[in-house]
């Protein structure tokens, strides 16, 4: 099974960017869908950024215009830029993959590989 790794989480004042890194231990290329999800304290976890294969992407409307996802799959690696963030993006970052699309489209789906996540705190 894939493992997935993240990094580049921590602390950002707000309207600050970070750039969290997602790293597979194997190739992604049979993953059609990675992602990345987000749980809050006392919050139910949300999706908020899904590429596919095909290069189809879509946000959560709260990230819209802030968030970029990308996908390298010859570095077998999942990215997300965050920019402009605010406090309400504090949160728990998972990375997850998907063999199909439906395994990462709502917060209730079932990925078949998840991270561990990294913190992301937006504070002043």
């Amino acid at each position: 099974q894939v493992q997935l790794v993240e990094s580049g989480g921590g602390l950002v004042q707000p309207g600050g960017s970070l750039r969290l890194s997602c790293a597979a231990s194997g190739s992604i290329l049979s993953f059609n869908a990675m992602g990345w999800y987000r749980q809050a304290p006392g919050k139910q976890r949300e999706l908020v950024a899904r590429i596919t294969s095909g290069g189809s992407i879509n946000y959560a409307d709260s990230v819209k215009g802030r968030f970029t996802i990308s996908r390298d799959n010859a570095k077998n690696a999942v990215y997300l830029q965050m920019n402009s963030l605010k406090p309400e993006d504090t949160a728990v970052y998972y990375c997850a993959a998907g063999e199909s699309s439906r395994k990462i489209a709502t917060a209730q789906s079932r990925p078949n590989s998840w991270g561990r996540g990294t913190q992301v705190t937006v504070s002043s």
